[in-house]
């Protein structure tokens, strides 16, 4: 996941803008235009809205994300499925424990839900800047939704080919794109220096003073300046911890300069309405069209960094088992983080374009942003709760607490989209989550109607027909661990009396760090059976093979158990359909197809 060297102080940061902050770094083209659609921009509200997303910024993203959440990695790697790894060692067992459960689940599914709304809603605002060209003002609302469905269609199709090669240029037009929000921001805070007192926290209670209820609503829009904040933690396994958060700073700095500019241009006209486009180009008419097609690139850049991270959560989701096995190809020699998962690019982009040409306006699709992001950092901050609190760092738990209120009311402030669009944050939500509820239930559930052998009575029978004879040549059995014997392999070679000269059952275990691999190999099991244990780290890509011939073990057969499961129930029919659809482990880790033999069981669940 690293690359060999570390990265100089100027390239990690550069790396990381391209990579972790397009996201959050897109939020300046569409959060004040929104919020400002709701709210008069009063003198007053454009302090106390600016007050609100410096501090909102700084504690949801600095103080949440990159003081308090990237502190707990493991080996480097970020996320809530890491999180509930560190509670699973911490916690033991017990209740707790499948609270943990449920809620890095419900993270892990908003996180999913919200990687279809975030392209569409940056790419969708970008394209809405072709409005301010003056001979393309008449622009029809379809053409422009084509047009950003085009170029998602087009980012969606390259994925296969791999992004490294192109990744090389996204930092370098982010460091010029924030440079530019940068710069903008500036020259606009000199038309109206005063502006900088925004910062002051007293507006933002003045502005609720003010505003009572409707300001509490006004705070599910202010949320959009942070939303892509959890990709510093979530990304940590690309870049490691120091660059993203270098990179933070400046990106924050760029960001509130860029909002403050934009809060001076919207005092000096209260009538503005795309305002970031709208205050470039009475800055300089000249640089507009360069400008659109920079904010254009971001977007893309932003939804890359997006896609990328949805496949790495489905890829940690799939080896630490709560996901079921899709197709993964390995798209880089060089970062082995690159991974793509046909299934899930291609239904992301159908679900992205979908949501595009359903709600027409980013303004629209604004009102179905926010409740997933605010849902996954709520979950994010009680889940460190649980984990301070039994760490030596306990001083660390009532600030966490605090920030849990905080992205509470956040959470709950963005009730009030519901009607308008929210309710998609939640069907989008609600498939990863009820594939991973089906999935882990039904995979406890088939292991139990399963009904595998102990290993000392399978052994008796073993050793009685291993004496009669057996075939020359070399069968590998795959296992979960030596103590129970699958239904298949008593099939295979108790009931049909197959059986080789030398039998390998091997098993394969993911630890819950996310490196490093190691095989034990016992090879006096009994006479003509050997044992071979490959513990591989969960981000870890495997070649079963080549580690086989390490220790001598040619094979000429695989054996692996198919399920053939019948049932009444609505629930395992949905499992059974997902197990036919999706790869099972010998595809999943590419073994010869020549040599593999699979070997039907009849289930009752």
């Amino acid at each position: 996941m690293h690359s060999k060297h570390e990265d100089s102080f100027w390239g990690g940061i550069v790396k990381a803008l391209g990579l972790v902050f397009g996201d959050i770094g897109t939020s300046p083209i569409y959060t004040l235009t929104v919020v400002f659609a709701m709210t008069k921009p009063t003198e007053s509200n454009v302090y106390g809205i600016l007050s609100l997303i410096f501090w909102t910024m700084t504690i949801l993203v600095t103080a949440e994300y990159a003081w308090l959440a990237m502190s707990l990695g493991k080996k480097g790697q970020g996320g809530e499925i890491v999180l509930r790894e560190i509670i699973i060692k911490l916690f033991k067992k017990g209740r707790i424990l499948a609270f943990a459960g449920f809620l890095s689940f419900l993270g892990v599914s908003l996180l999913l839900g919200d990687g279809v709304i975030t392209p569409a809603i940056s790419i969708l605002s970008a394209v809405e800047g072709l409005l301010l060209i003056p001979s393309l003002a008449d622009t029809s609302q379809s053409v422009l939704v084509f047009i950003a469905a085009l170029i998602a269609f087009t980012l969606f199709f390259f994925q296969s080919r791999g992004t490294d090669k192109v990744a090389k240029i996204f930092g370098p037009i982010m460091v010029v794109y924030f440079g530019s929000l940068l710069l903008s921001g500036l020259l606009s805070i000199a038309g109206t220096p005063v502006i900088v007192k925004a910062v002051n926290p007293w507006y933002a209670f003045d502005f609720f003073r003010q505003n009572g209820f409707a300001g509490y609503i006004v705070l599910s829009e202010v949320i959009l300046c942070s939303t892509g904040g959890e990709a510093l933690y979530a990304d940590m396994g690309h870049l490691g911890k120091k660059p993203i958060i270098r990179a933070w700073y400046f990106v924050f700095v760029a960001l509130y300069l860029n909002y403050l500019g934009q809060g001076a241009f919207i005092i000096r006209n209260p009538e503005a309405k795309n305002i970031l486009f709208a205050m470039i180009q009475s800055q300089s008419p000249m640089l507009y069209i360069p400008f659109l097609l920079l904010t254009v690139m971001a977007t893309i850049i932003a939804s890359q960094a997006i896609i990328s991270g949805v496949f790495s959560i489905v890829y940690q989701g799939i080896t630490t088992r709560l996901m079921p096995l899709f197709k993964v190809d390995y798209t880089s020699t060089e970062i082995r983080s690159q991974i793509y998962i046909g299934a899930v690019n291609w239904t992301l982009m159908l679900a992205v374009v979908f949501v595009m040409f359903f709600f027409q306006k980013s303004g629209n699709l604004a009102a179905a942003y926010g409740m997933a992001v605010t849902g996954s950092m709520t979950i994010t901050a009680i889940m460190m709760i649980m984990v301070f609190s039994k760490t030596t760092k306990k001083w660390k738990v009532p600030i966490v607490v605090l920030i849990a209120v905080i992205d509470l009311v956040y959470f709950t402030s963005t009730f009030s989209k519901f009607p308008h669009g929210a309710y998609w944050s939640i069907i989008l939500a609600s498939i990863p989550f009820a594939t991973i509820l089906i999935w882990t239930n039904g995979q406890r559930a088939l292991y139990k109607a399963l009904r595998p052998l102990d290993f000392d009575i399978f052994k008796l029978s073993y050793d009685q027909i291993y004496a009669k004879g057996h075939i020359a040549g070399t069968a590998l059995f795959f296992i979960k661990g030596l103590d129970v014997i699958p239904p298949y392999i008593v099939h295979c070679v108790i009931r049909s009396n197959i059986i080789y000269e030398r039998n390998v059952f091997i098993s394969v275990v993911r630890t819950d760090e996310p490196f490093g691999i190691e095989c034990h190999h016992k090879k006096d099991v009994a006479e003509g059976l050997e044992f071979f244990e490959l513990r591989a780290g969960y981000m870890r890509v495997l070649d079963i093979e080549s580690r086989l011939k390490e220790h001598g073990i040619n094979e000429k057969v695989i054996f692996y158990g198919i399920e053939d499961i019948e049932t009444k129930n609505p629930v395992w029919k949905i499992f059974s359909l997902i197990k036919k659809l999706t790869p099972n482990f010998v595809q999943f880790n590419k073994l010869p197809a020549a040599k593999l033999q699979g070997v039907v069981t009849r289930v009752e669940m």
